[in-house]
């Protein structure tokens, strides 16, 4: 790393742009719309066809997320992307809706059934280093590496012992919905109903459709036999009841779940790896650092559940990589009603935008902002919880946060161990958020492989270092 040199970053507007260019420019990279100033005020506001704010201020957002909850529902372009793939699932649902699929998926994803899944993430983590060890000294795509590793944990927690599951067709379905209905489309902008056709989503169907019946198909032969060893999350699923109306999720309301959960939770945390070994690769200093943390606590195994909370700087380095790089990196709302925020006017049905990008990189919020710190991440305490939304927060708070970040810990930190990752010149990844914040190009890394040193004669391997 040189010392006067940045990670990539996204190049935000400088000047006020029409509603073409800022169509042009969204279907490229929705990021590049953001305007610069975003990252030095705590709000900034426009017109784009219709009334626009971007709010940093975390008090601000705290209102947003948590204390008008119910005035601040999901925006309607948000529901129109995603409502083909996933329904009326938790990620689009509102009120009464929402709130008894939260209450009966909730368990779903408590500590103890999301580190009965961990050995999962471990032989995941296994063959990803084994895949890429295999590759040899040539450069490999982590990026798809990450994506492939992820996509293995999400399959197998989701339909564990299901022979029948299609996995690439579901993963080449996902794709290819993503690829087309990511797309912005200018009827969403200017508010069109959800009866005018989306050009740019027309030609997902057959693809919605398979991966629906694959879907439903797991679904149905899960209900007529019995699961055998540790709940996978469509058992757990199943069993999932709403404590307070006892209701229980019908196949399609499990379907439209079980495809969120999937979509969310392989491609999410993929880009957190494949962000985090950029990173690593960028600076040579934390890496090595990370690479001695990893073998003190694994010697030569892969990480495991248990491992997670004896692996702090791996665990910042994840942290630092969602703050750069975060997966959603504008989330958007509908006012419903008036209100006022940093001393502005909001009307009902403006759109609100929290850029999540722009509010992890405020100067306002953060010391050099640009720059990849792992070590402000020591003392979580010290930064305000609405300043750093990799998540989101409030009751909205992604419910798989701690299964994706013990998956990226334990993956990482085996990854690390066991090979030192170069970048290679010419090859630096593109930010680019279409659904999600990618890396265009994909991340091209060197990978050394690294012997881990003879673990200490009087202490197994992987025991507490005291």
């Amino acid at each position: 790393m040189h010392p006067d040199t940045l990670p990539v970053h996204v190049p935000l507007v400088r000047e006020p742009w029409g509603i073409l260019k800022s169509l042009n420019a969204a279907r490229q990279n929705v990021l590049s719309i953001i305007p610069e100033i975003a990252t030095r005020q705590p709000m900034v506001s426009g017109k784009t066809g219709k009334r626009w704010h971007m709010v940093m201020d975390p008090d601000a957002i705290k209102h947003i997320l948590l204390e008008a909850l119910d005035d601040y529902p999901k925006s309607d372009v948000t529901k129109n992307l995603l409502r083909p793939a996933i329904g009326e699932s938790l990620f689009i649902a509102e009120g009464a809706h929402w709130r008894w699929q939260r209450r009966a998926a909730a368990p779903v994803f408590s500590h103890r059934n999301v580190m009965n899944l961990a050995p999962i993430m471990t032989h995941a983590a296994e063959a990803a280093s084994a895949r890429v060890a295999a590759a040899g000294p040539r450069a490999v795509n982590m990026a798809e590496e990450m994506v492939r590793a992820t996509f293995d944990v999400i399959s197998d927690v989701t339909f564990s012992g299901d022979g029948g599951f299609d996995r690439d067709a579901v993963h080449g379905a996902i794709d290819a919905y993503i690829a087309e209905a990511g797309k912005i489309s200018l009827f969403d902008i200017l508010g069109f109903p959800d009866w005018v056709p989306r050009p740019g989503r027309m030609v997902s169907g057959a693809a919605l459709r398979e991966m629906k019946k694959v879907a439903d198909d797991a679904i149905d032969a899960r209900r007529d036999g019995s699961g055998d060893g540790v709940p996978d999350l469509l058992d757990l699923l199943l069993e999932g009841e709403d404590p307070k109306t006892k209701r229980r999720m019908d196949t399609g309301e499990l379907r439209d779940n079980l495809l969120t959960f999937i979509v969310a939770g392989h491609e999410t945390t993929a880009l957190t790896l494949a962000w985090s070994l950029y990173l690593c690769a960028f600076d040579q200093v934390v890496q090595d650092r990370a690479r001695a943390e990893a073998h003190t606590v694994l010697g030569d195994r892969a990480a495991t559940g248990d491992d997670v909370a004896r692996l702090p700087l791996v665990r910042q380095i994840v942290d630092e990589a969602l703050r750069m790089y975060p997966p959603a990196g504008i989330i958007s709302r509908t006012a419903q009603k008036h209100d006022v925020l940093c001393g502005r006017e909001v009307r009902p049905g403006d759109t609100i935008m929290i850029p999540i990008y722009a509010l992890h990189r405020n100067h306002l919020l953060w010391d050099a902002p640009d720059t990849f710190r792992p070590e402000r991440f020591a003392d979580p305490k010290a930064i305000d919880r609405y300043a750093y939304l990799p998540f989101g927060d409030g009751p909205r708070i992604c419910i798989g946060a701690s299964f994706a970040l013990q998956e990226s810990v334990i993956i990482l930190a085996t990854l690390l161990a066991r090979h030192r990752f170069t970048p290679v010149p010419g090859k630096d990844p593109r930010p680019v958020m279409i659904l999600t914040l990618r890396p265009e190009g994909g991340v091209w890394l060197e990978a050394e492989p690294v012997a881990a040193p003879a673990a200490p004669s009087g202490r197994a391997q992987g025991a507490p270092v005291t």
